[in-house]
């Protein structure tokens, strides 16, 4: 006796590729995020997938009132993040064939995050476990990703 299968067309979303096509990591010079990042680099040269690199950048706080000058710091911190990406892609250039883009957005770490995997249709997410204490109590970006479930979400402790 022999079986036939008839292929069923598909009920959702396809983009008609196998793996991912773009992998967006999350980054803030953490030594999570930038192991998430490593991570990320791999997975996304692997698979020949777009690797996005994302800095939130947060929005003016208290700090802000009372004078601190956040928006330069983060300015900054979103520069030398991206120095660090091209000295570690010159370091490896002719071993690892890798193509990346830098993205900044602004907001919290959650919702920014978001608005970017949304904005650069990314097929998987990764983000570095968090460092902060607090966060057990109220939620980490990367257990709010988890929940969302939009797209596979990879935390890298």
């Amino acid at each position: 006796m022999t079986e036939q299968h008839e292929r069923q067309p598909s009920q959702g979303f396809e983009r008609g590729t196998d793996g991912p096509k773009v992998v967006l990591v999350g980054v803030d010079g953490s030594d999570s995020s930038l192991r998430a990042a490593a991570y990320a680099a791999g997975l996304a040269r692997r698979q020949r997938a777009l690797l996005a690199i994302v800095y939130v950048q947060p929005l003016l706080s208290a700090g802000a009132a009372m004078g601190a000058p956040v928006a330069e710091t983060t300015d900054q911190i979103a520069e030398d993040l991206m120095a660090m990406v091209r000295t570690e892609t010159e370091r490896t250039k002719g071993i690892f064939d890798l193509r990346w883009e830098f993205h900044t957005f602004r907001g919290d770490p959650y919702n920014g995050l978001v608005t970017a995997a949304d904005d650069l249709k990314a097929d998987a997410v990764v983000v570095g476990a968090s460092e902060q204490a607090g966060h057990r109590i109220v939620g980490s970006v990367a257990v709010r990703l988890v929940k969302a479930g939009r797209w596979p979400v990879t935390v890298v402790p």
